[in-house]
C-alpha cells in the first residue's frame, strides 16, 4: 500500500529529495565561511569589501538554502496529502465491497478510528518523515564529509564515539512505543464505539434520564485513554531525550579536545569554531532522526491495522462462472432449503423451507419474532449466502447470478426503513441518479407520504438528520417503500415495512401495491396479517420451519396457526376500536 505509492510518485519523490539534498549542501557551507571568516579577522587580513562580501554570501546561501528545502517540503507535504485521500478513499470503498457478516463482527467506532486517526497518523509519518528523515540523513552526510574533509578526523571521529549508541537504543525502544501507540489506537476505538452508540441512542438515553450513567461511562474510556497515552508519553520522552543526551556528550568532547587541539597549533582557531558550528548541524539531524523513528513507530501499529483491515476479503462474491440474470427478469422463485445456520452460529435458523412462486406474484411471509422470516428474505439478494442449489430466481441458482444483476434485480425495504443525513428528495431518489424529481414525488405519493412532507418548510428538501431523525416511525418506513418503489425492481421485499404505520395508511399502500407492483413480483413480512390478506401465496413460519402454506382462505379454513393468529388479532383490533 505505502510501497505502491511511493514507487508511483518516484518521480515527484525524487525531485523534493533532491531539493532537500541540495539544500543541505548549500547550507553546510555556513560553518566554512565563518571559519574562514574567523581566520581572517585573526590574522588582521579583514577589509570593509571582505567583511560585505562575507555578508552577502552568508545570505545568498541562507536564501538559497531555504528556498531549495520549502520546494522539497512543499512537494512532500503535497504527496502526504494525496496519500491520505487516496488512503480514505481506497479504504472507503474496500468497506463497501465486504459482506454483511464482517459488519456483525465490528463496530462503527473502530472503523471511524481507522478512517480518521490511523490515516492521519500514517500521512503524518510519510509527509513529516521524508521531509525531516531526508534533510536529517543527508546533512548528517554532508557535515561529517566537511569536518572529516576539512578540519580533522581525529577529532571528527572521538566526537562521534557516543554517537554509536543510538542506534541499539533505537532497537530496544522502538517495540515498546509501536506497541504502546497500538493500545491507544485500540482505546480510541472504543472511545469512538461509546461515542456512536450513545450519540445513535440520545433519545432514549434522555427518555431515561440515563446522561449521567452514559458520562461515566464515557469518562471512564476517557481515563483509560489517557492513562495509555501517559505510558506512551513516557516512552517517547525517555527515547527523545537519549538522542540529545548523547549529542551533548559528544559536544563536550569536542570542546574538551578540540580545544586541546587548538592549543596546540594542530587546528587553527577558524577551524575549531567551524567544527563546533559543524557539531551544532550533527545533534539537530540526530535529534530530528529520534523524532522521526519515534512517529514512524507510531505510524507502524496504524499501518498495520489498516493493512489487516485492506486485506479482508467479502465472504459473499461472485462464484467462478457466476452469470447475469437474463434480462428482463420475470422474478420467478424456488426454494429448496434444507438447512441454513449463519456463518457465526450455533444452530440452523431455517429448516426444510421449500415453496414455487410464478413470476408476478405476491408471497407473504408471517410467523412469530424470531421465526426466520427476515433469514429468509435476506438470502434471495445474498446478504447472507444460502447453500448452492437452493434458491433460484428465473431457474438460475442465486449463487451462480453475479451480485450486480442480482441485487439490481431486488428492491429491499428494512424493517427499520434506514434513511441517509440528506433531503426527503435524495433519500427517495437514491436508488437511481437519473430519476427526475417528477418521478420522486409520485413515489411518495404512492407510499401516502405525499402529504406529510408537504407540511415541512422545506417540502421534499428537508434535511432529515442523521438516520432520519426528522420523521416519524411510519414516515421512515414510508420513505423507504418510496424509494424502493423508484428503483422499479422487478422483485419487491417489504421486510415488516408497514408495522408503524396506521390500518388505514397500511390499507392505501397494500392497494397501491397490487395496483403497482401487477406482474412483478413482491414478497411481504409482516406481523399484522392484514398486510398479506391479499397475496397469492402465504408462508407461515415457526421456529425456522414452514408451518404452512397457503391463500388467505385456505389458511383460515385450516384452522391451524395461521387461523389462530388471525382471531387474535382480529378480536385486538375490535377491542381497539369499540
Amino acid at each position: 500500500m505505502l510501497r505502491q505509492f511511493l514507487w508511483r510518485k518516484r518521480l515527484v519523490y525524487g525531485v523534493s529529495i533532491l531539493s532537500i539534498i541540495a539544500s543541505e549542501i548549500v547550507a553546510v557551507q555556513f560553518p566554512n565561511i565563518l571559519g574562514e571568516f574567523t581566520n581572517k579577522l585573526q590574522a588582521g587580513h579583514l577589509t570593509r569589501p571582505l567583511v560585505w562580501y562575507y555578508t552577502w554570501l552568508l545570505f545568498v546561501v541562507g536564501a538559497s538554502s531555504v528556498g531549495l528545502f520549502a520546494i522539497g517540503q512543499f512537494r512532500n507535504g503535497q504527496m502526504g496529502r494525496i496519500f491520505e485521500y487516496e488512503l480514505r478513499r481506497k479504504l472507503f470503498t474496500h468497506w463497501e465491497t465486504l459482506s454483511t457478516g464482517y459488519f456483525r463482527q465490528r463496530s462503527i467506532g473502530d472503523l471511524l478510528n481507522h478512517a480518521m486517526n490511523d490515516v492521519r497518523a500514517v500521512r503524518e509519518a510519510l509527509s513529516g518523515g521524508v521531509n525531516i528523515l531526508t534533510n536529517a540523513i543527508f546533512l548528517l552526510i554532508a557535515t561529517l564529509w566537511m569536518t572529516l574533509r576539512t578540519i580533522s578526523v581525529d577529532l571528527t571521529l572521538v566526537s562521534m564515539i557516543p554517537l554509536v549508541f543510538v542506534p541499539l537504543f533505537v532497537v530496544k525502544f522502538g517495540p515498546g512505543i509501536r506497541d504502546a501507540s497500538r493500545r491507544v489506537q485500540e482505546s480510541l476505538s472504543d472511545m469512538a464505539d461509546l461515542t456512536e452508540e450513545s450519540l445513535s441512542a440520545i433519545r432514549l438515553i434522555k427518555a431515561t434520564a440515563n446522561e449521567r450513567v452514559e458520562a461515566a461511562r464515557f469518562s471512564s474510556r476517557v481515563d483509560e485513554i489517557v492513562r495509555r497515552q501517559m505510558q506512551m508519553i513516557g516512552r517517547t520522552a525517555v527515547f527523545q531525550s537519549f538522542i540529545p543526551l548523547m549529542g551533548s556528550l559528544s559536544f563536550a568532547i569536542a570542546l574538551s579536545y578540540g580545544g586541546y587541539l587548538t592549543l596546540t597549533h594542530v587546528i587553527g582557531l577558524g577551524s575549531f569554531v567551524a567544527f563546533t558550528l559543524y557539531l551544532a548541524m550533527i545533534i539537530t539531524p540526530l535529534q530530528q532522526i529520534g523524532f522521526v523513528i519515534n512517529n514512524f513507530q507510531r505510524a507502524s501499529a496504524s499501518l498495520t491495522r489498516l493493512t489487516v483491515l485492506l486485506c479482508e476479503e467479502p465472504d459473499i462474491r461472485d462464484e467462478v462462472g457466476a452469470r447475469p440474470l437474463t434480462s428482463p427478469v420475470r422474478g420467478e422463485l424456488s426454494v429448496r432449503l434444507p438447512a441454513f445456520r449463519y456463518p457465526d452460529g450455533q444452530h440452523d435458523a431455517l429448516f426444510d423451507v421449500q415453496f414455487d412462486a410464478p413470476a408476478g406474484a405476491t408471497i407473504g411471509i408471517v410467523g412469530r419474532t424470531g421465526s426466520g422470516k427476515t433469514t429468509l428474505v435476506n438470502l434471495l439478494p445474498r446478504l447472507f449466502d444460502p447453500p448452492p442449489g437452493t434458491i433460484f430466481i428465473d431457474g438460475l441458482d442465486v449463487r451462480m447470478a453475479t451480485l450486480n444483476s442480482l441485487r439490481d434485480a431486488i428492491a429491499y425495504v428494512p424493517q427499520d426503513g434506514f434513511l441517509f443525513s440528506a433531503t426527503i428528495a435524495d433519500n427517495i431518489a437514491f436508488a437511481r441518479t437519473d430519476v427526475a424529481r417528477e418521478e420522486v414525488e409520485q413515489a411518495a405519493r404512492d407510499a401516502c407520504l405525499y402529504d406529510d412532507i408537504l407540511r415541512f418548510s422545506k417540502g421534499f428538501d428537508t434535511q432529515i438528520g442523521e438516520r432520519g431523525v426528522t420523521l416519524s416511525g411510519g414516515q421512515k418506513q414510508r420513505a423507504a417503500i418510496a424509494r424502493a418503489l423508484v428503483k422499479h425492481a422487478p422483485i419487491l421485499i417489504l421486510d415488516d415495512s408497514l408495522s408503524a404505520v396506521d390500518m388505514g395508511t397500511e390499507k392505501y399502500i397494500i392497494a397501491k401495491l397490487r395496483d403497482l407492483r401487477a406482474g412483478k413480483t413482491t414478497l411481504i413480512v409482516a406481523h399484522r396479517l392484514s398486510a398479506v390478506r391479499h397475496a397469492d401465496l402465504i408462508l407461515v413460519l415457526d421456529h425456522g420451519r414452514l408451518a404452512e402454506r397457503g391463500t388467505h382462505d385456505e389458511l383460515l379454513a385450516r384452522g391451524g396457526l395461521y387461523a389462530t393468529t388471525y382471531e387474535l388479532q382480529e378480536t385486538q383490533s375490535q377491542e381497539v376500536t369499540a
